[in-house]
């Protein structure tokens, strides 16, 4: 019995580890995610991207924004001198938080009136836009101290917030379409991984080889079968969400139904590229998995990107996810259009052209 548990045991490994990808897959890539993800996961929101309303132009604003911007926290990237550009900005995604200084800043200060500043946040992401709300309240305060000397008797500045797309800060409106993008690239990937290296292990690639089926034609006959899938699970995702979390869609359902396609595009791409590279379904459900896992952590779902290492942020931009998550969490909680969305738009279309293609050269009408 004991011999026979060792020449199994011995067969096993040997038949794991024989093949110098598995053992890549099964040593190495973890490390190199461990590391990388370890970098990439945090909880502070630094570096936020802030614009600036600034009506009033006067020393006392100035030194307004400078405690802000002295902060830390608070990067100013974008000014604009008209209300009107506010809504802008945000729909755009520039910046996350908006600084709005109304005429009649500093009178009121000198004054000793209470002075007025408006705070809106983007709050697509209600943990992030709760902690920056937290962070522009200590500056504010703390420049209280500061201008005033401490002293009670002056009202100072008054921090007024609001939340700009989701009012009351309620994170369903954000984590359940984020979800969906999730489930998608996990469905997407992991069925479509065995695509054709089943074809391989149950032998009937031989009779795919003596067929007259070109290479695009095969690789669009294993896309569009879970193309068509990944639709009708999306849908009924979106049913749930909408029935049970009271989840809107505050654009185009048009254009989200157009820009999924794309990403399960490209999501197709990748795992039809992995798989055409594998030689059982096994290592290509390991390879599979080895990338959802990165694929969700780096796509700014559960941790905002901008405060990622800028190494680890070049990165993320081969992430259809990530391009798709702004897509989604625009048209849905912005009801933003093409003109907002371009850059996301081009970015994953680029991305599934590529992994479309690099499927097609990547499968070869062979055995090997």
């Amino acid at each position: 019995m004991i011999n026979r548990l060792r020449c199994m045991l011995i067969k096993e490994f040997l038949q794991m580890l024989r093949d110098p990808r598995m053992r890549a897959i099964i040593f190495v890539a973890p490390v190199v995610q461990m590391m990388v993800i370890a970098f990439a996961l945090t909880t502070d929101v630094t570096r936020i991207r802030t614009g600036l309303v600034d009506l009033d132009g006067t020393p006392a604003s100035h030194e307004m924004v400078a405690a802000f911007t002295g902060s830390g926290h608070f990067n100013l990237v974008e000014q604009a001198f008209s209300s009107s550009s506010i809504k802008r900005m945000l729909d755009q995604g520039s910046v996350r938080v908006v600084i709005h200084l109304p005429a009649g800043f500093e009178s009121d200060l000198r004054a000793g009136r209470t002075a007025s500043l408006q705070l809106i946040v983007d709050g697509t992401d209600s943990n992030t836009a709760a902690i920056v709300s937290g962070y522009a309240t200590a500056v504010v305060e703390a420049f209280n101290h500061t201008e005033l000397s401490g002293s009670a008797s002056v009202p100072g500045v008054q921090i007024e917030s609001r939340a700009w797309f989701n009012p009351n800060l309620e994170s369903r409106y954000y984590f359940v379409p984020g979800l969906i993008a999730v489930m998608l690239m996990v469905v997407s990937l992991i069925l479509t991984s065995i695509a054709i290296v089943r074809e391989k292990e149950i032998g009937t690639m031989e009779q795919v080889m003596v067929t007259p089926i070109r290479r695009l034609e095969f690789i669009f006959g294993k896309t569009i079968p879970y193309l068509i899938t990944g639709y009708i699970t999306m849908t009924l995702m979106f049913a749930a969400a909408m029935l049970i979390f009271g989840v809107r869609i505050e654009g185009s359902w048009l254009l989200l139904y157009v820009l999924a396609g794309v990403y399960l595009t490209g999501n197709l791409g990748i795992a039809l590229s992995v798989s055409a590279g594998a030689a059982t379904q096994q290592q290509a459900l390991l390879t599979a998995f080895f990338i959802v896992l990165p694929g969700v952590l780096l796509s700014g779902f559960m941790f905002p990107i901008r405060n990622m290492p800028h190494p680890v942020q070049i990165l993320t931009v081969l992430n259809p996810m990530r391009w798709f998550l702004e897509i989604l969490h625009g048209i849905a909680l912005k009801g933003a259009g093409i003109r907002a969305l371009w850059p996301a738009i081009a970015a994953l279309t680029a991305l599934a052209l590529s992994f479309i293609a690099l499927a097609a050269i990547r499968f070869r009408k062979t055995l090997g």
